[in-house]
């Protein structure tokens, strides 16, 4: 499986972490998660790190650089699998931004060489390694993958997450195809979204190519607003 990297992919810790405040303006979020609370730096706003160029190519968004209050609903399910659970599978995270999923299951049990943190943006996956050093987590596994043209090397898995990543009709079936693609045979997929109206396509998506969905309904209070999180949980 081919690794895209930028060129701090050399940079480790403290120094990576004194880079990127160097490259992006940047700020830290403290949140709780599955009974932890973790430290994430991530760029201050996606809108600012807009490309036009690659957004005029392939509809390119930096939404990797948000936390989403679905990764944080996602992380709690992941936490309440248990520690056993955890170390006996491994993990695949799609469209895995700042990392906050990936670092939740190490948190939580997952062995990080059965972590496997992707993403579209390479720039993403150096914010995942630096909020490993910056919670005292090992650095999980890392892979710039395009849900289009995913590579015929990568394995399945026995979890397969994601949250926030149906936002356009297109992303729907590209989520489908890669869940379909890898997930192991006995395998979970679970996907969080706060009930975009594509995503209620999802589950029709998920039943026409052969998989079994069942969504619950997950009710949080953030920044004084009740919203209601969907979680889908998928299966062969």
């Amino acid at each position: 499986m081919t690794v895209t990297t930028t060129d701090l992919a050399d940079l480790k810790g403290d120094a990576l972490i004194a880079a990127l405040r160097r490259r992006f303006d940047v700020i830290d979020t403290s949140l709780e998660c599955g009974g932890r609370r973790f430290e994430l730096l991530r760029p201050r706003s996606a809108a600012d790190m807009l490309d036009e160029e690659a957004f005029d190519r392939d509809g390119r968004i930096p939404y990797w650089a948000e936390v989403w209050p679905s990764g944080e609903i996602l992380g709690e399910r992941l936490a309440a699998e248990g520690r056993a659970s955890a170390q006996a599978h491994d993990l695949l995270e799609l469209g895995c931004g700042v990392g906050l999923l990936s670092l939740v299951a190490e948190a939580n049990g997952y062995r990080p060489k059965r972590v496997l943190a992707s993403d579209y943006y390479p720039e993403a996956l150096d914010f995942v390694r630096a909020n490993a050093w910056q919670n005292d987590l090992p650095e999980p596994r890392t892979a710039m993958l395009d849900w289009r043209s995913l590579p015929a090397d990568l394995p399945t898995f026995d979890r397969v997450v994601a949250a926030d990543v149906l936002y356009e009709l297109e992303q729907v079936d590209l989520v489908v195809g890669a869940i379909v693609r890898t997930l192991a045979t006995d395998g979970l997929a679970l996907v969080a979204d706060p009930g975009r109206p594509t995503a209620r396509r999802f589950a029709e998506r998920c039943e026409l190519a052969g998989l079994n969905v069942h969504r619950d309904r997950v009710p949080l209070q953030s920044a004084g607003l009740t919203m209601t999180i969907d979680i889908y949980s998928v299966r062969r």
